[in-house]
């Protein structure tokens, strides 16, 4: 029986990883024909082609993307096996890649992390924040949150809390327009909506007596980040669905008033994801089993 190639899927790995052939053999401290070599040497071996390379752009082809998860998990599990088998009273080092959404992450992921890399002076943290829907494989991430229902995939999830949303509006804009006391009156009003969901102008809520009511509104403004939709809200521009931790300021000052306070929409869960594998080297567990003690939302 042939052995894999474990050393050319891991230098694959780190390729995909930093995008770059250069790249990927400074963070290894090889050479760049060492790492080529070994890319070839698998690409020959599987009789398929991993890269298409010109000499400004490296993309992976569709077996290339198909494969990369499997390389990730390889070089993981060998950076965990490494680990597990060093003195474990050994400081953590090394640098933890971490995505969160951009206003969530800049408002509770952050401190976190400023903890944390403060606790373990030898841990670096790559902090990734978008709102965009990321392929954390793809990205070299080791973990990311997200906040979302999440789909049926080959990730790992772990839920920490829901975020309830607030329906709000400026003072200002309901005095002007009415305050709606029910869902349906939504389709009288302008909306801003956000993007990131299959659904923007569909909205959900739960209402007394177990009532379920989908309202499709009319948006004046979409867009794919909540904390953008701030400025329009405040100058009366109309209604928006959004959560605490964006809008709970703007609610207790009474710059926004939250209105249908007896339809709540569906709550979205709080969830650290992480890559297929269980072995996770010892600073990415110790970086997340901080974030779920701690994670304050």
């Amino acid at each position: 029986m042939r052995l894999p190639d474990f050393e050319a899927w891991a230098m694959f790995a780190a390729v995909v990883e930093h995008r770059s052939f250069t790249d990927a053999a400074k963070a290894l401290s090889l050479s760049k024909a060492t790492v080529s070599k070994a890319v070839t040497r698998l690409e020959e071996h599987l009789d398929t082609s991993l890269f298409n390379r010109t000499s400004r752009r490296l993309a992976l082809t569709e077996s290339g993307r198909r494969l990369a998860d499997h390389a990730a998990r390889i070089l993981a599990e060998g950076q965990a096996a490494e680990e597990a088998a060093r003195d474990e009273t050994a400081e953590l080092s090394g640098t933890v890649r971490l995505g969160a959404p951009m206003t969530f992450g800049l408002l509770r992921v952050a401190p976190l992390v400023a903890e944390f890399t403060k606790m373990h002076p030898l841990v670096d943290v790559d902090l990734h924040l978008s709102d965009a829907r990321i392929d954390i494989v793809e990205m070299g991430l080791d973990a990311t949150i997200r906040i979302a229902d999440m789909p049926d995939s080959s990730l790992r999830a772990r839920r920490l809390a829901d975020v309830m949303l607030h329906v709000v509006a400026s003072p200002g804009y309901l005095d002007a327009r009415g305050r709606p006391s029910h869902p349906s009156d939504l389709g009288a009003h302008d909306c801003l909506c956000y993007s990131n969901v299959p659904q923007p102008d569909v909205w959900r809520f739960s209402g007394p007596g177990q009532q379920n009511v989908v309202v499709q509104v009319r948006s004046r403004i979409t867009v794919n980040s909540g904390e953008a939709m701030l400025p329009a809200l405040r100058t009366g521009v109309g209604i928006a669905r959004l959560p605490d931790f964006i809008v709970g300021e703007g609610i207790a000052s009474g710059e926004l008033e939250e209105i249908l306070t007896d339809w709540r929409p569906p709550p979205f869960g709080i969830h650290l994801v992480t890559p297929p594998s269980r072995l996770r080297p010892a600073r990415v567990d110790a970086l997340l089993d901080y974030l779920t003690r701690h994670h304050g939302c």
